[in-house]
């Protein structure tokens, strides 16, 4: 018998992997190996498994195992399967399990890449993508398992997170004028925050992703209820567009605000172990954007952050699966209501196999 993808899929959404992806791992290398291929598990925690030798082009397939809390149970309804995961990014990793078994190349190698925590902080994608032996000068490509209702997506904004720090002096709340109130001065630089999110939006405007987007999310200011507050925190969030950088952003939003308030507001990245994802864009004459548009899918961004950033910076690399962000009704992937068409599922499988077949042929992108 051969593989299902379908079967995998409800199997791979009843087990929870939003806490822990060990059960998640488990039932991926199992199936990997009851299908003929032995699966190796990375430094990082990422699944590996290849096909083919190194004669040719490196395509690489690549998907998480990781959900988002809390896990939603699975529930199928007709040709419709309910539950956490089911289209981030349990659908598009049984598309691309179900690709990869049937693809055999003739030349180059096939390599499925399965990382851990794209929803945290990356670790896996970090450690794993510097080993892939990628080139995109040799016809190597990406591609990467979200979803994206069957369009091929070959650009993404980036997602850079900081704080803005405020200083200023406590004093007895019964006597006010005699400090310095922090949380006065948030309210002045979430106007300037404001202010440059705006100027910026003018100045970068990209022609697909459109205008970066820098917005407040937490605020955290004074210890007790009766003291002026000598501190306080703005926490942004901030989605970039090519070709700005994190230590770019980090450097233009700290000059502005010290220029705009003076010395007691600056802004710093938040720490982190991994790269922060940055936009990327693929050029519409990469051989693997070309394949998926001759494959009838339609070219267009992807509005969120994902690993095609790390990726990107080794080979043309494009985001496809099955399953949407969004629907009508309001947000699927990360929701209550989280589901993914069957067969999309199905047809997500048919295109990568065309696809894969059409990109081994290729002598380069």
């Amino acid at each position: 018998m051969g593989f299902d993808p379908l079967e995998f899929l409800e199997t791979a959404v009843e087990t929870p992997s939003h806490e822990t992806v060990e059960p998640m791992r488990a039932l991926l290398c199992d199936c990997l190996a009851a299908n003929g291929v032995e699966p190796t598990v990375h430094d990082g925690g990422s699944v590996l498994a290849s096909k083919g030798e190194m004669d040719g082009p490196h395509i690489v397939l690549n998907t998480h195992l990781d959900t988002v809390a809390p896990h939603v149970p699975a529930e199928r309804d007709g040709d419709v399967l309910h539950g956490r995961g089911s289209c981030d990014a349990k659908g598009p990793l049984a598309a691309m399990l179900a690709a990869f078994l049937d693809c055999e190349p003739d030349r180059g190698r096939l390599t499925l890449a399965v990382t851990p925590d794209e929803e945290l902080r990356s670790h896996g994608a970090a450690a794993l993508v510097p080993s892939l032996d990628l080139d995109g000068e040799r016809g190597d490509a990406v591609i990467v398992g979200e979803p994206t209702g069957l369009d091929v997506c070959t650009a993404g904004k980036g997602r850079f997170e900081g704080t803005v720090s405020v200083e200023g002096e406590s004093a007895h709340a019964a006597e006010p004028h005699t400090g310095t109130n922090a949380i006065t001065g948030a309210a002045v630089a979430i106007e300037a925050i404001d202010e440059f999110g705006e100027r910026s939006d003018a100045l970068s405007a990209h022609p697909d992703l459109g205008v970066p987007t820098l917005t407040p999310t937490v605020v955290e200011g004074g210890t007790a209820t009766n003291q002026v507050p000598a501190g306080c925190e703005i926490v942004v969030d901030r989605r970039s567009v090519p070709p700005e950088t994190a230590a770019g952003f980090e450097r233009d939003l700290d000059d502005y605000l010290r220029e705009r308030l003076g010395s007691s507001v600056s802004f710093t990245l938040t720490e982190r172990e991994t790269p922060f994802l940055e936009a990327f864009e693929t050029s519409a004459d990469s051989g693997v954007v070309k394949e998926f548009q001759d494959a009838g899918c339609e070219p267009r961004p992807f509005t969120a952050a994902t690993e095609a950033s790390y990726f990107a910076r080794e080979a043309p690399t494009v985001v496809f699966g099955p399953g949407v962000l969004a629907d009508a009704d309001g947000p699927v992937a990360h929701a209550e209501r989280e589901y993914v068409r069957l067969p999309e599922v199905e047809r997500a499988a048919e295109l990568l196999d065309r696809v894969l077949v059409s990109l081994f042929r290729r002598t380069g992108t």
